[in-house]
């Protein structure tokens, strides 16, 4: 050092805690706790992006964990700092005690959020990559700090919030546990429309998507009847729920497509207005009769597409099928809910001989084979033709599939999951029955598994039937209310 500066940067210019305080001193703590600053921001990066990373711990505990270490290791780091300046700790904690309760009420708020922070990253109710809502805001959590935490919105902006808002305001967390979530879209359609059809048609709209999930399955919903329109609500669920704006509008011009295709008319607001002629007045002619409205507007008929596609409603094919000809419409359209259309071009695969099957699925249209492998050959077992059924043997026996199945034209199919399944037996205990009945005469498909066929016929030798064997197991497997 210079003999000029000497003197300057060695001058005692005040004692703290019996150690004199001179310009080098101050110079040197500033850059202790600078480095102290810095190597523990490195840490924390290094720990968060990583080490952490090569753990394969999520995104969420990486920032939580980097956060709390790096914070411990800076504190311990600071006072080591401090008494190795060679300051007096002790000696100066009422002063610093004094100074703090002056500095408490004059930064509570810093204060506030930085024990905010600690909460918000112990609890862990949310975490770093989550999507949330609170007051107008949403979007992803992209960073959590001691004081403050970053969310990334959807327009892509950053917003910088208090921790405190965040551990005390009611916040919606879409990945608290997944992003799943669900979504609804208001449908008005004519008073003259088929309530019937107009659940398939929105069902059938929804299933189309593979945006939406099918468990658990859309519903649709009679809401009122409005003024000028039955008012239905589409209800489904989805995977990602933060891309809903993006989901809705697909879901919405599916919807519409699918109405113009059936012709179901959306209606619109509109006003009749009459005129009265004054007494004594004849202005409006001599053919006036009481009161004169306007032509009324009618519901707008959504123009149907260029080419339109031949269409027979599910109910239709569903009235087809000998046990369901008995149903009325409310029981219709509560079958129809419970499934969704499946459409198969020759030689798609169902499902392969040994995988697991759980959906009962009935043939509407064209035809599925039944083939058997062996060894070094397929065999042909049967075939379902349109009004026959499939897919209750696994759900039934808790087997695999029997055979592989596969559609030998253009086939449709009304396919019905395992929860569904079991709704609608119980809904329609006959069809348990018929079921039972159906399967003890496929004796090739229940030959096909040894242990099923000997303990059925072990039942039957202390007097009870196949059908009653199959009958009981129903009731075991889905509680069916049937004898």
């Amino acid at each position: 050092m210079p003999d000029l500066l000497h003197p300057i940067f060695q001058k005692t210019l005040f004692e703290l805690g019996g150690k004199p305080i001179t310009l080098l001193w101050a110079v040197q703590m500033v850059a202790a706790l600078l480095a102290v600053g810095i190597v523990t921001r490195a840490l924390k990066n290094f720990l968060r992006n990583r080490l952490l990373a090569q753990l394969k711990i999520d995104s969420g505990n990486r920032e939580a964990i980097a956060t709390l270490v790096s914070l411990g290791i800076g504190t311990f780091g600071y006072l080591v700092v401090l008494q190795v300046s060679g300051l007096d700790l002790s000696s100066i904690a009422v002063i610093v005690g004094g100074l703090g309760v002056g500095i408490g009420f004059g930064l509570q708020d810093i204060t506030k959020n930085l024990l905010s922070g600690l909460t918000v990253l112990f609890e862990r109710k949310l975490r770093v990559g989550d999507f949330i809502e609170f007051d107008d805001v949403a979007g992803y959590i992209e960073e959590i700090a001691i004081r403050s935490t970053v969310i990334r919105t959807l327009d892509g902006g950053e917003v910088i919030i208090p921790n405190s808002q965040l551990a005390e305001e009611r916040i919606t967390n879409w990945n608290y546990r997944d992003t799943c979530g669900r979504l609804s879209i208001a449908v008005g359609v004519a008073y003259a429309s088929d309530p019937v059809l107009v659940t398939e048609t929105l069902l059938e709209a929804a299933y189309s998507l593979g945006s939406v999930r099918q468990n658990p399955p859309p519903k649709v919903i009679f809401d009122s009847f409005g003024d000028s329109a039955l008012n239905f609500k589409l209800v489904f669920w989805v995977d990602r729920v933060d891309l809903r704006a993006s989901i809705k509008s697909e879901v919405t011009f599916a919807v519409e497509y699918y109405l113009r295709q059936r012709r179901i008319s959306i209606p619109f607001p509109q006003l009749d207005v009459a005129m009265r002629p004054v007494e004594g007045s004849s202005e409006l002619g001599a053919n006036w009769s009481g009161t004169q409205a306007s032509e009324p507007q009618g519901d707008r008929e959504i123009a149907p597409a260029a080419k339109p596609s031949a269409f027979e409603s599910l109910r239709t094919k569903l009235l087809q099928i000998s046990f369901f000809t008995e149903l009325n419409e409310l029981q219709l359209r509560s079958l129809i809910e419970l499934g969704f259309r499946q459409q198969l071009a020759p030689g798609d695969v169902v499902v392969e001989q040994g995988q697991s099957f759980e959906a009962f699925c009935i043939v509407l249209a064209g035809e599925i084979e039944v083939c058997h492998r062996q060894i070094d050959r397929e065999q042909a077992l049967r075939t379902f033709a349109a009004g026959e059924y499939f897919g209750e043997l696994p759900l039934m026996l808790g087997v695999p599939s029997p055979g592989t199945l596969r559609a030998i034209a253009e086939t449709t199919l009304f396919t019905i999951d395992r929860a569904n399944f079991e709704k609608l037996l119980n809904s329609c205990p006959f069809l348990a029955a018929h079921i039972a009945e159906e399967l003890v005469r496929r004796k090739e498909a229940l030959q096909a598994y040894p242990e099923v066929w000997r303990e059925m016929h072990a039942n039957n030798q202390i007097g009870s039937s196949p059908a009653t064997w199959i009958r009981q197991r129903l009731k075991e497997l889905f509680s069916t209310p049937f004898a």
